[in-house]
């Protein structure tokens, strides 16, 4: 069994917590949606206190993923930052279709648990679990076309996984805070 004990293990500095990814999220999808994110949209946003704001956004700067547009109040995502928000975005979006596609829970079941874990992934683990799904939902597809489907083994995901070349493809894909097919609607 692996050692467990992480008393002198350091987290990396890199990781962020759940709340900071959301802080990420919420200007991402201000700033789509109005044009400008400010504290008091993100607080409106997050449902919180304009100094909670203050003080998650003084840390997310330090980590060099937020900074303030010239003379203005208005908050922007470094390009660090929105690296960070494509990624969220796309190991939410991979975790939310596979739950509810694959696994069948429900779509609010999958919507909760995907947004816990969306930010525990790694790029590595994010590139191969979409390798994985659109593997297998594409060669399900086309077995089903020859009839030669196994019965009962019928992996299928409304996430058109086909579409996109890579995970990069996908990954520059994701918008707002939303899934991919949801975005879609808006068009």
């Amino acid at each position: 069994m692996a050692n467990l004990d992480t008393k002198d293990k350091k987290p990396r500095e890199a990781e962020l917590s759940h709340s900071m990814v959301h802080y990420l999220l919420a200007i991402h999808k201000l700033k789509e949606e109005k044009g400008y994110a400010r504290v008091t949209d993100i607080a409106k946003d997050l449902g919180l206190t304009k100094g909670s704001v203050s003080t998650a956004l003084n840390n997310l700067k330090k980590r060099e993923l937020v900074k303030e547009e010239d003379d203005t109040k208005f908050l922007l995502l470094t390009d660090k930052g929105h690296d960070e928000v494509h990624r969220t975005l796309t190991s939410r979006t991979l975790l939310y279709y596979f739950l509810k596609d694959f696994v069948g829970v429900s779509e609010d079941i999958a919507e909760k648990d995907s947004c816990m874990i969306e930010h525990l992934l790694s790029e590595e683990t994010s590139t191969k679990f979409f390798d994985f799904m659109k593997t297998l939902s594409c060669s399900c597809d086309d077995l089903a076309k020859d009839g030669k489907l196994p019965k009962g083994f019928n992996f299928k995901t409304t996430l058109s996984l086909c579409d996109f070349k890579s995970a990069e493809e996908f990954m520059e894909g994701q918008k707002g805070d939303t899934y991919l097919q949801e975005d879609d609607q808006d068009s």
